[in-house]
């Protein structure tokens, strides 16, 4: 938990999930409350700015996204946990809080309702508040000895077929040692956080977010005895699709995508970046998975 005296909190930033009328008439109520307070609130391109300014008479500063992530204490995400995804890319190797206000539908990340705004506001600038710092993934895509792209991820790096494609064979290593080639329709490599998403759908576990665990996952998988297998996670795993003439891709955290080609090799580390998701002290994760997974209904 942090504390009042830690909290310095004097710019913020918020990130609008596109294509969502209801977050102008939110950005105003966050500029009305957050500039009664002396802090200054900036906002991302995709905040529509003449149109807030025109429908409700609210002056919006915006900044291109680098700029917005130097330059806040706090940032605001009002949209989904794609959103969140999307932020978390943005921050880079930036160490800066972000609260989740819902406006998607399952919100695994976006846990505050637009009703708790402002209560969740208030207990961050008091200082009242939990952080979880959420472990990701750094993925790099070579080609030879050519690097084709490289990202950090907060749910989960996907290898996986087309739907018209064969089966294909990925051939999986745990620093340097041979683990299997599996057969399947993919594989899903998921931090604690992602265990969720894709991950829970092809039938992995779910991992408790502050677990130094990653999960690797075959989608549909040939042989039936190829289950989920929780690894360290400062273990490094080695993917090689060993199978030709098929379509491929390689997805990070379902947002970023690239077409793979036989021996192609993905390397996957724990990043020395953390995503810091500021919470309030009464959530309970139990609380969210009853509620998302209608767990006993």
């Amino acid at each position: 938990m942090q504390t009042s005296e830690e909290s310095k909190i004097r710019r913020v930033g918020v990130l609008v999930k596109p294509h969502q009328p209801e977050a102008v008439k939110t950005i105003c109520r966050l500029l009305e409350y957050l500039t009664a307070r002396n802090i200054t609130l900036v906002a991302s391109p995709r905040a529509e700015r003449e149109r807030i300014e025109a429908e409700t008479g609210c002056a919006l500063e915006v900044l291109d996204y680098d700029e917005l992530a130097a330059s806040v204490d706090l940032i605001i995400v009002l949209g989904g946990d794609g959103t969140m995804i999307a932020a978390a890319r943005l921050l880079d190797n930036r160490d800066v809080p972000v609260i989740g206000i819902n406006f998607g539908s399952l919100g695994y990340l976006t846990e505050v309702r637009v009703e708790e705004m402002l209560a969740a506001l208030d207990a961050a600038l008091a200082g009242t508040y939990r952080l979880e710092r959420r472990m990701m993934l750094a993925a790099e895509l070579f080609r030879g000895a050519d690097s084709l792209l490289r990202n950090r991820v907060l749910n989960d790096v996907v290898i996986s077929k087309s739907a018209l494609a064969r089966i294909i064979e990925i051939e999986t290593r745990l620093d340097g040692q041979f683990v299997n080639c599996f057969r399947a329709d993919g594989l899903i490599v998921s931090t604690p956080t992602g265990s969720t998403a894709y991950n829970l759908s092809a039938g992995g576990p779910i991992i408790y977010p502050s677990m130094a665990a990653v999960v690797i996952t075959p989608i549909c998988p040939h042989t039936l005895s190829n289950r989920p297998l929780v690894v360290p996670d400062d273990a490094e795993i080695e993917l090689v699709l060993k199978t030709g003439k098929e379509e491929v891709a390689l997805t990070l955290d379902g947002q970023v995508g690239y077409p793979m080609e036989l021996d192609d090799r993905v390397l996957i580390k724990k990043s020395r970046t953390t995503f810091n998701l500021m919470q309030p002290l009464n959530r309970n994760y139990f609380e969210v998975l009853r509620g998302k997974l209608r767990w006993g209904r």
